[in-house]
């Protein structure tokens, strides 16, 4: 019987990293609709904010991980792979503590995590840049992490009224 559970686990996991795959693919065939460079929804954040409450924290770095190191092997370079990984631990590490607290819902821990990921993706851009000016286009991303965070952490809730988690 536990290596059913197992299974149900590894395949459930699979299944979420697939579809995190699918949305990081999704979201870089579409085009920029601002003049902002680098802005994104961050659409890959439904799977880990789902993974996150449905599964737990260990799940959500597990499958977020997973997804940035096969999404850098297979469409990136170095560089992104440096952004994605410290913007995407960053976020998770901040969407759990504050979900911990109980004092934040999804939303609220959605936005968290995407302007955390912004803070993440500039701190890497210093560094790699050796500049601090850089520093300035942080308000900006701000923004889009605020809005994208309400718009994922809305379709993330409500995923996860819908699923029935695999017991």
């Amino acid at each position: 019987m536990q290596s059913l559970d197992k299974t149900k686990k590894i395949t459930t996991y699979g299944i979420l990293t697939a579809l995190a795959l699918i949305l990081s693919y999704v979201e870089a065939q579409i085009p920029a609709f601002v003049a902002v460079p680098g802005m994104k929804m961050g659409l890959t954040n439904i799977v880990v904010l789902v993974a996150l409450y449905l599964f737990g924290n260990r799940s959500a770095y597990a499958i977020n991980l997973v997804r940035i190191v096969i999404v850098a092997l297979l469409f990136g370079t170095a560089m992104s792979f440096a952004f994605s990984l410290v913007g995407g631990m960053l976020s998770t590490t901040v969407m759990v503590l504050l979900k911990r607290t109980n004092k934040f819902g999804q939303v609220g821990v959605s936005c968290a995590g995407g302007i955390s990921h912004n803070i993440g993706q500039i701190l890497v851009a210093m560094v790699l840049l050796n500049t601090r000016a850089i520093v300035w286009y942080l308000p900006v991303l701000w923004i889009s992490g605020i809005v994208s965070g309400v718009v994922i952490g809305i379709i993330g809730g409500l995923i996860c009224q819908r699923v029935r988690v695999p017991r």
